[in-house]
């Protein structure tokens, strides 16, 4: 027999006791109650929640209502000095007079509690309506309270200031997990992009390619979700704008306003509200090339990473691109230094090619990560494992006269994988990324081996962003605690 349609309609029952039980009465059937909460209780225990936390340490808010509070009393001294002392003794008899006519009604032990409660009610309507004011003011769009974004920038500031170098979707994911953690990030990138949006606008505007730091605003604004997407919006049609991205054309302009890509991006992040500094790793014009085993060599980005024989070394055009100071400056000051995820030869490598950052993560005394892919990539790393990576970036840092090794620590997928999505992958031509934990140990590297992938099941193997970024923050803490 069907069921009648109309049932599904009605909602599911409570599951709970039986009858008999006082948890099974219905919410009117209880004395005293009537179904409903007070929205003005709710909301006047909501506003005593928000005062309450304006006096969490951190912060430092207290003790400047503090100093304005002795301000006042001291002005006030001031000018009762100034009149002969004249107000204060006002002041005290008619204290002293309404303190006696209080007394004569109610007892010193109702008066004295009751004096303090109007005087407490008094300071928290003034102070709650006051950041209330200052709340609407500054963002009346936005649920955020302003204490909680108070707390939140405090605790950001305090947190370590973190380089990440590198490129593509990888260093965009990396920046958009560590902003959880500190608001002192700077994200060094590659500008070697010949390929997609970021090709077209490179040859038809002469200028360098903005796609990886279009990503990089974007991963590291704090702005409505809203505008974010909108930077990364990609039009789909269009005479001229299809394959464009709103962000690579927005860059674009401001570019030619403002006269340089540096100036626009810092354009851009006032607007998209970053948490941290976006910097290109070098204002040349600089073009890749790679000599392959069998003898050839080729030229541009975009070809580099279709290469059907294994890279023996990579270069670019100009020889030795100049570093920006600010990219310099970061390296210095840092407390983190992060090589990775991303393409090994078109992503990470381009970046030390720039020989004055190369002596800057070198000279600097912050720990220095680097973090693998999970796969290999075809025409790239090809049978690659952890330690083949390495020896890689050691290779091309020998190409420009650096000997030393400049990481400390390696981050690496931990098994397992979804064994469906690996063997999807492996039929593209695509292996995990093998890491010998001991092997690397004994070479004096910091091998770190963590569920990247994060714990969600996904349909692509891609670094999980709050994944990495814990790793990463480890790393960090445990560098931290041994120095």
């Amino acid at each position: 027999m069907g069921r009648s349609p109309q049932l599904r309609a009605l909602p599911l029952p409570v599951r709970g006791p039986g009858p008999k039980s006082r948890r099974a009465r219905p919410a009117q059937s209880r004395p005293g109650w009537s179904g409903r909460s007070d929205p003005r209780a709710h909301d006047l225990v909501t506003r005593s929640r928000r005062a309450a936390r304006w006096l969490q340490p951190g912060l430092v808010v207290k003790r400047w209502m503090l100093t304005s509070g002795l301000g006042l009393l001291i002005l006030l001294l001031g000018a009762a000095v100034w009149a002969d002392l004249q107000p204060i003794y006002w002041s005290l008899e008619a204290i002293k007079w309404t303190l006696s006519q209080l007394t004569r009604v109610l007892p010193r032990s109702i008066t004295g509690p009751l004096v303090l409660v109007i005087g407490a009610v008094l300071i928290w309507l003034g102070q709650s309506r006051s950041f209330g004011s200052i709340q609407q003011a500054l963002a009346p769009e936005k649920d955020t309270v302003l204490v909680d974004a108070l707390l939140a920038q405090r605790r950001l500031s305090r947190g370590p200031s973190i380089v990440a170098i590198g490129g593509g979707t990888g260093l965009s994911t990396l920046l958009s997990g560590l902003k959880r953690y500190s608001s002192n990030l700077t994200a060094i990138v590659t500008v070697a992009d010949d390929g997609g949006s970021s090709g077209v606008l490179r040859r038809e505007f002469g200028m360098q390619p903005p796609g990886d730091i279009r990503n990089c605003l974007a991963a590291l604004s704090t702005e409505e979700p809203l505008l974010t997407r909108l930077f990364q919006y990609r039009f789909r049609s269009g005479s001229g704008l299809e394959g464009h991205s709103f962000g690579n054309l927005f860059l674009t302009a401001l570019t030619a306003i403002t006269g340089s890509l540096e100036s626009a991006i810092t354009a851009s992040s006032r607007v998209l509200a970053v948490q941290g500094q976006v910097v290109p790793a070098t204002n040349a014009d600089v073009r890749l090339w790679a000599e392959l085993e069998n003898g050839e060599r080729i030229e541009g980005e975009s070809r580099i990473g279709k290469a059907h024989s294994p890279i023996v070394r990579l270069g670019c055009i100009p020889e030795r691109p100049p570093a920006l100071p600010r990219a310099i400056e970061a390296i210095a000051n840092a407390d983190l230094i992060v090589l990775g995820p991303g393409s090994l030869y078109t992503s990470l490598l381009p970046n030390l090619l720039v020989p004055e950052l190369v002596t800057a993560i070198s000279r600097s005394r912050a720990p220095r990560l680097y973090i693998c892919n999970l796969m290999t990539q075809p025409g790239e790393t090809d049978g690659l494992d952890v330690a083949g990576h390495l020896r890689a970036i050691e290779a091309q840092l020998a190409t420009i006269g650096v000997e030393r090794r400049l990481f400390d620590g390696v981050l690496a997928q931990a098994e397992p994988v979804d064994p469906a999505l690996l063997e999807h992958y492996r039929r593209r031509g695509s292996e995990p990324v093998r890491c010998d934990s001991a092997a690397l140990q004994r070479q004096g590297y910091d091998v770190m081996v963590a569920p990247l992938q994060g714990t969600r099941p996904t349909a692509t193997l891609r670094h999980d962003p709050r994944s990495l970024a814990l790793a990463v923050m480890r790393f960090y803490k445990r560098h931290r605690r041994d120095s």
